[in-house]
């Protein structure tokens, strides 16, 4: 039996994910027709050598891809290096307001679809922006500066007690437990309605 192919489909893997990796990181769903017509022509084209080879050899190629996947997978959790190799990682297009031009151009991503992708995450103004990255899925994780973030319900809360102690105002909350339901159930205390049935 030639073993040959056995060799051709690691080295298909091995390029084969190079290739995508020069592709860009994007999504399925991100990707442009032209660009999913390219990719599923690349795995296509990728397959060929081994085709012709029968259906032992077809399960044989399909399990080896998939026992690489995850070989590769598990070498990129244990090895930083590997990460770097097969997936990469994020790469910042905003700094402190400002547009990485440099790092954008390494994803060949231009401003108006880094604005898409900002309008898209409820952000009107790249100066608002305190750091943006482009993930290795291809998604855009950011933070906003610290005067833009929205306020949250402990810094509300925090911000009315600062205002309680400064202006000297006691608010007493009035508990009305005959009409609290919740006090009903905690005190087993249940009365009935009259006009009910």
């Amino acid at each position: 039996m030639d073993y040959y192919w056995f060799f051709q489909v690691i080295l298909i893997f091995l390029v084969g994910t190079f290739i995508l990796r020069i592709g860009g990181r994007k999504s399925i769903s991100q990707m442009t027709i032209p660009q999913t017509i390219v990719m599923i022509g690349l795995g296509s084209l990728l397959i060929q050598p081994i085709t012709g080879k029968g259906l032992l050899a077809t399960f044989i190629a399909a399990f080896i891809i998939i026992i690489l996947m995850v070989l590769t997978e598990y070498l990129q959790v244990k090895v930083d290096f590997f990460e770097n190799i097969f997936s990469g990682k994020s790469i910042i297009v905003i700094e402190n307001g400002k547009l990485n031009i440099k790092n954008m151009k390494k994803i060949r991503m231009t401003v108006d679809k880094l604005e898409t992708r900002l309008r898209q995450a409820g952000i009107s103004s790249i100066e608002d922006v305190k750091y943006a990255t482009i993930e290795v899925s291809g998604q855009l994780g950011y933070e906003l500066k610290e005067d833009k973030k929205p306020l949250t319900v402990g810094e509300f809360k925090s911000l009315i007690n600062e205002i309680m102690i400064n202006s000297n105002v006691k608010f007493e909350v009035k508990k009305n437990i005959e009409n609290n339901i919740f006090e009903e159930l905690n005190n087993k205390k249940f009365e009935s309605n009259e006009n009910e049935p």
